[in-house]
């Protein structure tokens, strides 16, 4: 059962804005496994859900049916992620595989050294011509995307690097990983720019949100942290998890809305300016087996629901309270659209305004760049 703390509407999000009322449970019962990652389709009608078993699950996200399973990797799937031209997607592995994948499931290419052990991460930059991935081996890696060569390797973490994210429009990464340190990257150079040591344990996920100024990490330790860029220092703790928190997901429009999930099974949803969960439920994923741990979340593209990817082997469906009857009376495409037409705007997905060339990589990396306070570098 959700536990609702704070009253808060926005008419954005329909004055309904916490996704914490469940729709649906869905196993592959034919091979069941780990849920270790969840993705959304861009158009958000299917979800794509990897497993420990290395298997791909294609789910209809408006009837939320099977429609698809195939044995995409040899080895247990870490990492998934999405080009931000809707056309291409990647996928790493417990072998330090990455796959390269089109839009319609097929397979174009496989890197099978991309690293020395698992590839916990993936992730793009803005204009699609890089990404950078990180590992088991220690490492951050940064990729040509279309020549599929390695273009650096970013070294400095002391153990496995569990989570990276590039920034939304500089050429900035950031990585967090089993020494309990945060990193700020230059991707241009590959030179560390500065490090957080604020958290007591492993570093689980780290997440830029969309505005580009907070960033949100997530540890072992029990405590979420959010950063602010513009001062190069913590802005604030949250705690409220009574274990270590596995996953983060910053909601897609709203700025100061997050959801988190734990090894216990539990997914809180926060918001920026409250020390404390909003809604919390507990028990979001649970069995018979000795770890429940909420392994990935993703919203869908539009915001009105939220998918969950757990070992207990279950994906799971979130909605907003009072969208579960419209989404489970009619699943079908005009669910989708009662949803488009209520106030919101769209997530910004097309290609990005600024040209760049190939050695420039990201949005704001050549000529004027945005200074990082405290660093000095324009990134």
């Amino acid at each position: 059962m959700a536990h609702h703390h704070h009253p808060y509407a926005c008419s954005s999000i329909n004055n309904n804005p916490f996704a914490a009322q469940f729709v649906r449970s869905c196993t592959n019962y034919r091979a069941p496994s780990s849920i270790n990652r969840v993705l959304w389709t861009p158009s958000g009608r299917r979800l794509i859900t990897g497993s420990q078993n290395g298997e791909f699950t294609l789910w209809n996200g408006e009837s939320f049916k099977h429609e698809l399973r195939i044995q995409a990797h040899d080895h247990a799937i870490r990492s998934m992620a999405w080009s931000f031209d809707d056309q291409d997607w990647i996928s790493g592995d417990d072998g330090g595989t990455i796959r390269y994948w089109k839009s319609n499931m097929i397979n174009v290419l496989v890197n099978e050294s991309a690293h020395h052990e698992s590839v916990r991460d993936l992730s793009f930059c803005r204009t699609n011509l890089k990404f950078c991935s990180c590992s088991d081996d220690t490492s951050v890696k940064i990729w040509d995307f279309e020549r599929c060569q390695q273009e650096k390797t970013l070294t400095g973490h002391g153990w496995n690097v569990t989570s990276v994210d590039w920034h939304p429009t500089n050429s900035l990464i950031a990585s967090g990983g089993w020494d309990s340190v945060v990193k700020l990257w230059d991707a241009r150079s590959g030179r560390e720019l500065c490090s957080f040591y604020d958290h007591k344990n492993w570093v689980h996920s780290v997440k830029w949100n969309r505005n580009g100024n907070w960033l949100l990490t997530a540890s072992k330790d029990q405590v979420i942290k959010l950063y602010d860029l513009r001062a190069m220092k913590e802005l604030r703790s949250f705690r409220g998890h009574q274990n270590k928190v596995t996953a983060l997901a910053w909601h897609p429009l709203t700025e100061d809305y997050f959801v988190s999930g734990s090894s216990d099974g539990s997914i809180f949803h926060w918001l920026v300016g409250h020390h404390t969960p909003q809604v919390e439920i507990p028990n979001a994923h649970t069995s018979s087996y000795n770890n429940n741990s909420v392994w990935d979340l993703q919203w869908h593209p539009i915001g009105h629901m939220i998918c969950s990817g757990s070992n207990d082997r279950t994906t799971k469906f979130w909605c907003r309270t009072g969208d579960k009857s419209q989404i489970t009376q009619n699943q079908s495409n005009s669910a989708f659209a009662c949803h488009m037409n209520s106030n919101f705007p769209f997530p910004c997905h097309g290609p990005p305004t600024i040209a760049t060339t190939r050695d420039e990589g990201t949005i704001g990396s050549g000529g004027v760049g945005t200074i990082i306070p405290g660093v000095g570098i324009a990134v």
